[in-house]
């Protein structure tokens, strides 16, 4: 996928959050939030109410910040987070269009009010709508645009000023399949070849599993967890499918003493095994290794003459890990 030349020019990318509470009143909606984001793609996942569009404004400094510090590009948004928007896209997930502006315009004019001159900001308003699918539409009144298109065009006014980071709340929010497809490929390619930092804060974890490379997990207001996505489990509780012949009673008394619980599948056994009874510990990056688990089982089938035909470790999805956090 081509588009046009995403530059980062600043010295300062990261994100850094530390002790950082909010509240609208006395309801405090973030708690004691704290994290350092380096450029990449990060999804913003948590149940709803958990505080996913306040850490967003907090991060785009539109509500006043009075405990705890960001500082997104250098800048405390604190105090100088006009400054620090200057290298930030937001994209909202309702507004965004001005009824009567044709898709350019509206684009150029959101690169004016981010400090372009307006001839460049013109220029550049034709290179994103290109970019993100528009460009023949461009100079059609934008509130005659489908709701594909329309979410396509919010993405051109968050690109419209080269940021560094985009933050993007709930991007295929009203999509249809190929619509949502569409834009998640866009900005994975923001993320993985342009050199763009993305926030995608949303409630679809297949979008996240489709773009990004970690997620912060907020609860309650609180930073529940932080992990890459690198298909490796994290959950403690994993399952193994096994399928075999011979002594299948002795087998299934053997995999008891280890500790486990059993279900069939039709022809499969599914096998849960408490990985910290038998891998002992998480390894550094708070992974477990799934060789213990096949190894113990294993063992079990070698004592009690067991023919394995099929032994893995069935592959956790981020819905799973997902949901088994936010539920704990």
């Amino acid at each position: 996928m081509k588009g046009p030349p995403i530059k980062v020019n600043r010295a300062e990318t990261a994100i850094r959050v530390s002790g950082l509470d909010f509240a609208y009143t006395s309801e405090p909606v973030l708690k004691g939030i704290g994290f350092e984001l380096e450029q990449g793609a990060i999804g913003l996942l948590g149940p709803n109410g958990s505080g996913k569009t306040t850490l967003l404004r907090c991060l785009l400094g539109h509500v006043p910040l009075k405990v705890g510090q960001v500082e997104v590009l250098g800048h405390d948004m604190a105090r100088t987070a006009r400054a620090a928007r200057a290298g930030l896209g937001w994209m909202p997930e309702t507004g965004g269009i001005i009824p009567g502006m044709s898709g350019v315009g509206l684009v150029a004019y959101l690169g004016e009010l981010s400090g372009m001159p307006a001839r460049d900001a013109m220029q550049r308003a034709h290179e994103v709508l290109h970019y993100v699918g528009l460009a023949d539409e461009r100079y059609r009144p934008c509130e005659k645009y489908s709701q594909g298109m329309k979410q396509r065009l919010k993405l051109a006014q968050t690109l419209v000023h080269d940021p560094s980071w985009i933050f993007l709340d709930e991007p295929t929010s009203g999509l249809d399949p190929r619509g949502r497809v569409s834009i998640l490929e866009l900005i994975r390619d923001l993320a993985w070849n342009k050199n763009v930092g993305v926030i995608l804060s949303t409630h679809l974890l297949a979008d996240v599993e489709a773009v990004c490379n970690e997620i912060v997990v907020l609860r309650k207001g609180e930073l529940l967890a932080r992990q890459n996505l690198d298909g490796v489990a994290r959950q403690p509780r994993q399952i193994f499918e096994v399928e075999g012949f011979g002594d299948t009673e002795g087998f299934l008394a053997g995999l008891a003493a280890l500790g486990a619980e059993v279900t069939r599948d039709q022809r499969l056994l599914l096998v849960t095994l408490d990985m910290a009874q038998v891998a002992g510990e998480a390894g550094a990056d708070g992974a477990w290794d799934a060789a213990a688990g096949v190894n113990a089982i294993l063992t079990v089938a070698e004592a009690q003459d067991y023919a394995l035909r099929r032994l893995r470790r069935r592959p956790v999805s981020l819905a799973d890990e997902f949901y088994e956090m936010v539920e704990a």
